[in-house]
Parts: structure tokens; C-alpha cells; sequence
């Protein structure tokens, strides 16, 4: 994770401040990439805390294909990651009811996407049997930013992380992802480890070796009310990377995985820093 130091530290020296949506403000550089390798270790950011379950769960729920933030709620209740924007999205809906509705966030776009003419097309499903029917394709993609459903009435958020593509090479499956938007000090953290554990759960059910993580940014900013917490950050010596432990429990497809699946071994990591998310 030194590279992602590294970015922080590039942000800081080299971007720009920029007035945002959030009205907090951003110091912000435009076109960043990194690679991650999982050989060398699980990508688990060390200097701070991982929330490693929130990773989870956020993924599972994801994968699920729900909208629903009480879906979310039911695999671990504890993560809370959703909340401000879900509460953001009522008001702006003005909405009094807790019915848990966020609109066609990332689930449904990776399970449910609607074309033109009203099919559903599960393009995650999609992009596991072409890995596995035909893994030279070039189109093994999934595409999380629908245009026609990112106004502030119809989801709490529009996809962040909105386009993602597999690629497989002699018997190793690599992931690479686009970002439009990054809260490096907060959100990327997550954001690489929950791709780079949806690697490895593709992986798996196509009996390929989990290779790498290719992470491409767009806006990457970090918020003017983070900066010290930032400088803290990148002014603690990171430890070795921990090891990614998968329960084997036969599982065959990608809704096969549970939250007890997932463990990080040998993770060391610095206290946790605190910052407030823009909203």
C-alpha cells in the first residue's frame, strides 16, 4: 500500500482546491492509477484500521443485488456506512417513511440492470460465464454508471466505482477498475479492498489465480477538513501486508459466499484516524 501513500502525498504537493458538491471542499488532481498485485498480500490498508466486516458486508450486499439498506442491515448491523447518504436521500425526496429504498444503486445496476426495452441483464453473471465459456473476450465488463438514473430523485448515490473489467492471461484473472470519484483518505481505502476481495471471490467459482488489481481514478481528491488527519496518515511506516483467507465450503457461484467466508491473517495495523464523510 505504499503506492497509495504515495498518491496521498502527490495530492498534497501537486493538486488544486476545488469548491464540491459537499460544499466542504477538495484539494484534487485529475487521472491517478495504481496496481496491486495479490501475490505480495491482501491490499489491506495498514496505517490506520481497515474496518474489515463494513468491506465485507458493503460487497455481499453489492453482490446481492439489493437496493435496500435494511438488506444491508441484515448481513452485519453494524455497518453504517450508508446511513448519511440514505438519510441525505430521504430528504431530498421528502420522504418521512424508513421503508429502506436508496433507488438502483450499485446491486441493482450489477444484477438488474434495465436496457432500453425493460430486460433485466445480470452483468455480473454475465461477466462470470465469460470467464469461464470465454476468457479471451474483451468484454467482460460491468458497468455501474446507468445515465439515465443519476438524478438526486432516483438514488441516494450515483455509482462512485462505476465500470469495472476482468481479464484473464495464462490462468490468472486480474481486475481492473474505474473510479470517477475518490475520497482517498476515506473512501479508496474500502474501495481497494473491496475490489481486490471480489477478485479473489471470481477467482474462486473460476478456478483462476487472483493476480491483480488495477485501480484507475478519476477525481482524486481529499476533503480541506482531512488534510491533517492525511498527514498523519502518511507519516506512519505501513506493515507487511496480511494474507486473504477464503472458508472453502465448495462454493460454485458468485451468491455462494457468506460473511464467515472471509477472515485477514497476520493484519497489523496503526490506531484508527478519524474524519468526518462528506455528504
Amino acid at each position: 500500500m505504499k503506492s497509495y501513500l504515495e498518491q496521498l502525498r502527490f495530492i498534497l504537493d501537486n493538486g488544486v482546491t476545488r469548491s464540491d458538491r459537499t460544499r466542504v471542499g477538495t484539494i484534487s488532481t485529475f487521472g491517478l492509477q495504481n496496481r496491486f498485485d495479490m501475490r505480495q498480500g491482501f491490499p489491506a490498508v495498514t496505517t490506520k484500521k481497515l474496518a474489515w466486516k463494513v468491506v465485507v458486508s458493503e460487497l455481499m450486499w453489492f453482490i446481492s443485488g439489493s437496493n435496500n439498506i435494511n438488506d444491508l442491515k441484515e448481513i452485519y448491523r453494524h455497518n453504517k456506512i450508508w446511513d448519511a447518504n440514505y438519510k441525505d436521500y430521504l430528504s431530498r425526496l421528502g420522504k418521512d417513511s424508513n421503508d429502506g429504498n436508496m433507488g438502483n444503486v450499485y446491486g441493482v445496476q450489477w444484477r438488474h440492470w434495465r436496457d432500453s426495452a425493460g430486460n433485466e441483464i445480470d452483468q455480473l453473471q454475465d461477466a462470470i460465464e465469460l470467464i469461464r465459456k470465454n476468457p479471451s473476450s474483451r468484454r467482460i465488463i460491468v458497468n455501474a454508471w446507468h445515465p439515465g438514473e443519476t438524478e438526486n430523485t432516483q438514488v441516494a448515490l450515483p455509482p462512485c466505482h462505476s465500470f469495472f473489467q476482468f481479464y484473464v492471461a495464462d490462468g490468472k484473472l486480474s481486475l481492473h477498475m474505474y473510479q470517477r470519484s475518490a475520497d482517498m483518505f476515506l473512501g479508496v481505502p474500502f474501495n481497494i479492498a473491496s475490489y481486490s476481495l471480489l477478485l479473489h471471490m471470481v477467482a474462486r467459482i473460476t478456478n483462476l489465480e487472483a493476480f491483480e488489481l488495477i485501480h484507475t481514478l478519476g477525481d482524486a481528491h481529499i476533503y480541506l477538513d482531512a488534510i491533517n488527519q492525511v498527514r498523519e496518515q502518511i507519516s506512519r511506516e505501513p506493515y507487511a501486508l496480511p494474507k486473504l483467507r477464503i472458508k472453502d465450503r465448495s462454493q460454485s457461484d458468485i451468491d455462494d459466499f457468506v460473511m464467515d467466508d472471509f477472515s485477514l491473517e497476520d493484519y497489523h495495523f496503526h490506531k484508527s484516524i478519524k474524519a468526518t464523510m462528506a455528504i
